[in-house]
């Protein structure tokens, strides 16, 4: 393998890591909450203790890896996530763990923030860019589905401790890796001095923002408008600005980054209400339900990494995020319109299928149109931003297909059906309404990513 390969490796392993850690605990917590004695409430914060940091975390720390160089802010944040998981896989009571999953929280975001941007600059040409990504794109939209089936064996063969501590030697082997590999990237340096009001105030802000839409608290979701509101004030009058409002005012960025937002939250929304459907319709039990999402991370990969970079090359990545959200969105709806007795393998698996197909696709092709004209010096940032319209995006598809399907189902019960009958109901909802952010996807692509700008060619580095 080629030095630049090897590099890519260690970036990707990290990816999906961090990626699994965000769906692996789920199936665990039952044996959390009853080893440790989580009340029901307090359960829900060893997952919403590391969403809240992750999310508040990543556009501050995409910046920093532009300020301070991507390959310290990432080498950190990855020493940090190893040892916070050693700290949960040992934490012997409740508050212990929580401390440990939000510093998992922090360290995972300093990490992934910055990977997006590195990659540009180890692949600035558009074809191995293009392959780069679909490989990127597998670890993001495929080690989610893998993480349900990987917590259920990890658990049943060895304790939930052991979800964590798995990553401790993957984390040491990757840092060690990336202390051999990763390129030096000097950063543009902390000119002026850093924005400590800004950092606080972004944070506070996006922290806020994530907690309010997972825990569903109104008054906090008011209290990050004016926390982002104050901290766009900040940074039109600071002298060394955290976030140049340069940015923000690029219709493109903006839009690039709508689309990966609608689109993670009808793939990440879509995940958690098929994990229900499949146990709660279908009587899947854990293991199983998480066997049946495997063909669609199989369709990710073998399309993302032998299709998408032959597409984007021949046709360019606007014209291929197109037929993937048309696949997307079939497939989708597809599950919309299942029968009352549905069979997985007539019904189910041939929707999961195209889905697989679609993301495989579109992904990689949204990540390229979200970096595209990003200059040498704001690629952590732009990083950053995609990291944090992805994490919104997930929380945002979390919460309304969660409540769609809540209320849909209360409904048809209050109204006499029965019980199967209203969920089959509450999740067909679900589903529609994951189609429908798919749909909002594709408006975006055809009316505002028509015109790519100019990508700014990456410098050279150090260890390629």
């Amino acid at each position: 393998m080629s030095p630049r390969g090897a590099t890519l490796a260690v970036l990707n392993t990290v990816s999906l890591m961090i990626v699994l850690d965000s769906t692996i605990v789920a199936v665990a917590i039952p044996a959390i909450q009853r080893d440790l004695g989580f009340s029901p409430a307090g359960v829900a914060w060893v997952i919403n203790g590391y969403l809240v940091a992750f999310g508040g975390l990543l556009l501050l720390a995409g910046r920093l890896g532009d300020l301070l160089g991507a390959r310290r802010v990432f080498l950190s944040g990855l020493a940090l996530f190893t040892l916070a998981s050693l700290l949960c896989g040992f934490a012997g009571n409740a508050e212990l763990l929580i401390a440990g999953r939000f510093l998992q929280g922090a360290g995972g975001a300093f990490a992934s923030a910055v990977i997006l941007g590195m990659i540009v600059r180890l692949y600035p040409s558009p074809g191995p860019q293009a392959r780069a990504m679909g490989i990127f794109s597998f670890t993001q939209a495929g080690g989610a589905a893998i993480g349900f089936v990987a917590g259920g064996v990890l658990t049943d063969l060895a304790g939930w401790p052991a979800i964590f501590l798995i990553n401790v030697p993957i984390g040491v082997g990757a840092f060690l890796a990336g202390l051999r590999l990763l390129p030096q990237t000097p950063g543009s340096g902390v000119r002026g001095g850093l924005d400590v009001p800004g950092a606080l105030l972004i944070t506070a802000g996006l922290s806020a923002g994530v907690y309010a839409i997972v825990d569903g608290v109104p008054l906090i979701g008011a209290v990050a408008v004016l926390l982002l509101i104050a901290f766009l004030v900040r940074q039109k009058y600071a002298s060394s600005p955290l976030v140049p409002l340069r940015l923000l005012r690029r219709p493109w960025l903006l839009a690039a980054n709508g689309a990966v937002l609608l689109i993670v939250a009808a793939g990440l929304g879509f995940q958690f209400v098929n994990t229900l459907f499949l146990q709660e319709i279908m009587g899947f039990d854990a293991l199983r339900t998480g066997l049946a999402f495997l063909p669609t991370p199989v369709m990710i990969g073998l399309v993302s990494l032998f299709a998408a970079a032959r597409l984007t090359a021949r046709f360019g990545p606007r014209p291929v995020l197109l037929g993937g959200l048309l696949l997307l969105a079939g497939g989708l709806l597809a599950l919309s319109r299942l029968p009352d007795a549905p069979s997985y393998p007539l019904h189910v698996l041939p929707a999961l299928t195209v889905m697989g197909a679609g993301i495989g696709v579109a992904l990689p092709a949204v990540m390229m149109l979200s970096m595209a004209g990003a200059s040498e010096e704001d690629t952590g940032l732009v990083s950053g931003l995609n990291n944090t319209a992805q994490q919104a995006g997930m929380a945002l598809g979390l919460a309304v297909l969660a409540a769609a399907s809540a209320a849909r189902t209360s409904d048809r019960l209050s109204r006499g059906a029965t019980e199967v009958t209203a969920l089959g109901d509450g999740y067909s909802l679900a589903f529609l309404l994951a189609a429908a952010f798919v749909a909002a996807a594709l408006l975006v692509a055809v009316t505002a990513l028509r015109h790519p700008p100019v990508v700014a060619a990456p410098s050279k580095v150090s260890a390629l």
